[in-house]
């Protein structure tokens, strides 16, 4: 995907979240984050997105803090946070394309990463705003949710940060069953080790697959979605470790 795209995205997915937030109330329970309400929510995903801002229409060239979160709640904190994705999205979108700004994880440029970055972290925390409405979710398109699982197995969990770790080596293939598009991830004691590959791989070379459309695998890999929403193949025993470890927190 493009940069333009990713900020379409961004965008998009940002107005999702707030109508469902709207929907739901800020009491609501946030099934697919047990610990959260609605409120917590709004207040994390505005939080990240007015930090990320600050690197895009500041320039940081080195880490900067976040403001932390607001003391806000009901109509003030639905509008605050409308306010931080209308600013991070316009910010985006004004930037040069030869930005210089820290960034945390390999990309082609500076504004490269924190437009894809952006537009994935919302898309995902877009997808608990509707579990805490209720009903079906919006469709994440078929691009988006190829991008965003090459993301996250190419770039989220090479970093040392990865929890998702083992002592005893093993192979597991992503593959999506709408599109030409498969990823190997060989994990180990070390952080997760993906390659994408197209095609199917060879019978006896990865010890688990978890096949099913881009957007199941997207939400699946995301623990939005449980495993049993996707087709698992071969040993459990590499997805459990996945679906257990490869939680993200803010810290």
């Amino acid at each position: 995907m493009e940069i333009a795209e990713h900020i379409k995205s961004l965008s998009h997915e940002g107005h999702l979240l707030a109508a469902a937030a709207e929907g739901a109330g800020p009491g609501a329970a946030v099934p697919t984050c047990p610990d959260w309400q609605v409120r917590h929510l709004l207040r994390h995903t505005g939080m990240v997105h007015r930090w990320a801002t600050a690197f895009v229409a500041e320039g940081h060239t080195a880490y900067h803090p976040d403001g932390g979160e607001p003391d806000l709640d009901g109509p003030e904190l639905l509008a605050w946070f409308r306010e931080g994705h209308g600013l991070l999205v316009h910010a985006l979108t004004a930037a040069p394309a030869g930005l210089e700004c820290w960034t945390f994880m390999p990309a082609p440029s500076p504004l490269a990463f924190w437009a894809r970055r952006q537009a994935h972290e919302t898309t995902v925390h877009r997808v608990d705003a509707e579990s805490a409405l209720g009903g079906p979710l919006s469709p994440v398109g078929q691009a988006l949710a190829l991008d965003g699982i090459d993301e996250l197995l190419t770039r989220f969990h090479a970093r040392p940060k990865s929890r998702v770790r083992t002592d005893v080596p093993c192979t597991l293939r992503i593959r999506a069953t709408d599109a030409d598009a498969a990823w190997t991830v060989r994990l180990s004691a070390e952080p997760p080790q993906a390659v994408r590959g197209e095609g199917s791989p060879e019978p006896g070379t990865v010890d688990c697959e978890l096949s099913g459309t881009a957007e199941q695998l997207h939400l699946a890999l995301w623990n939005r979605l449980p495993l049993a929403a996707v087709t698992l193949t071969g040993d459990e025993r590499p997805a459990l470790l996945w679906a257990e470890k490869s939680g993200i927190s803010w810290s």
